[in-house]
């Protein structure tokens, strides 16, 4: 393919420079009929070379540097370098037997931005953010097989509109699996599907706050988990020693999900609540028949809409907080997290200052975590560490 030289407006020629790969929207100078996929060779106003990329419409911007070195091949070699680079990374857990379920590569904190992939068991799955990084796609999946033993590769197509997931057939290369299957994070058991939709039974995201909700805080509590999805944070909940579990979510299939995942973990379903209820009525059902519990867990998607509710996190965090601190006991911990990346943890640690002012409650930030290890990410890109969770506890 003949590489394209592209020249970048001045404003945002310093923030290039200094290490950021992502090229943002209007910042292409020369108007382009640019197509998705296209090599550029991105340069400044005064032609100084700043990085070989590649164009693409995604949701973060128009394209992205993958190289600064000026004559540097984008081709077979190239991805399969930069993917054994991210697996050598991540040795610790591929030799961890507790845990087979992680990231191994991370978009742009691997390199490439565009794309991830994560390692279920022995299946690999693969998700495209761009109809650019997909035109790359068999070099891309040449390159994993080459270097993982796998028994299969699924993918998710995220470059519908607002990176929205696109209904397909996942399966790409290898042997199709029998799904569900199941696959261990810090020794507890996770049933997941790759090809069930935009999502596989469990955001890989959050495994230290799982682990930290089962090892330092579950132990003797009643615990609340709210948009609680397959009840991850439930079963680490239980697993960890929790007297109770009470996991809401609107979809109906979350019942059946969350009590396969206790079943698989040998827990008595019988002793834990799993509700199909919206989550805002169900904060109003608790307060009415004056329910309270030792832990609270707020997971809630950036965006959710049901009949009688819209929620932005951005906009709706700090009252949803409130619901939370009404129903959580005196010296109860909640577990407050945001994967919305418009906001940085400062701003997140202003809705809890808010939400517990409103209240007139007195707290005390105990924990927070950023992304995990195994999702790599850099600085330069501020919305590639979108994850922030932090453990409140309410004060007497």
């Amino acid at each position: 393919m003949e590489i394209v030289t592209v020249q970048i407006e001045t404003p945002f020629e310093k923030n290039l420079l200094n290490g950021n790969p992502l090229i943002y929207k209007d910042a292409i100078a020369t108007n382009l009929d640019l197509e998705e996929g296209q090599i550029i060779d991105v340069v400044t106003k005064k032609n100084k070379f700043i990085g070989r990329g590649y164009y693409a419409i995604q949701n973060k911007g128009i394209g992205w540097i993958l190289t600064r070195e000026k004559n540097k091949s984008i081709d077979r070699t190239f991805f399969e370098e930069q993917l054994k680079k991210a697996i050598d990374k991540r040795v610790t857990y591929f030799k961890d037997t507790e845990t087979t379920a992680f990231r191994i590569f991370n978009g742009e904190g691997d390199g490439i931005g565009g794309f991830s992939v994560d390692l279920y068991q022995n299946y690999l799955l693969i998700q495209w953010y761009s109809i650019g990084i997909y035109k790359y796609k068999s070099l891309i999946v040449e390159s994993l097989l080459h270097l993982l033993d796998v028994e299969g590769i699924y993918e998710k197509k995220r470059f519908d509109d607002n990176g929205t997931y696109m209904e397909d057939d996942d399966f790409v290369a290898g042997k199709k699996g029998d799904f569900p299957i199941t696959i261990l994070e810090n020794g507890v058991k996770y049933s997941v599907n790759l090809n069930e939709g935009a999502m596989t039974g469990i955001f890989l995201d959050q495994k230290d706050v799982r682990k930290t909700i089962r090892d330092k805080y579950a132990r003797g509590k009643n615990v609340l988990n709210t948009f609680s999805y397959t009840g991850a944070f439930s079963v680490a909940a239980a697993v960890g020693g929790s007297v109770s579990t009470t996991s809401v979510d609107l979809a109906n299939r979350s019942k059946q999900k969350t009590a396969d995942n206790f079943l698989l973990n040998g827990i008595d379903v019988s002793k834990q609540k799993i509700m199909v209820e919206d989550v805002f009525h169900y904060f109003k059902y608790a307060v009415k028949k004056q329910l309270s519990f030792d832990m609270v867990i707020l997971d809630p998607p950036s965006f959710a809409r049901s009949k009688k509710h819209t929620f932005r996190a951005a906009k709706d965090y700090t009252n949803l907080l409130r619901e939370a601190i009404a129903i959580t006991n005196q010296n109860g911990i909640i577990v407050a997290s945001t994967n919305c990346a418009t906001f940085d943890m400062k701003k997140f640690r202003s809705f809890i200052e808010a939400a517990f002012n409103q209240q007139k409650e007195r707290y005390q930030i105990v924990e927070q975590f950023g992304l995990p290890n195994d999702f790599a990410n850099i600085k330069e890109v501020k919305e590639s560490n979108y994850l922030k969770v932090v453990f409140i506890k309410k004060l007497k």
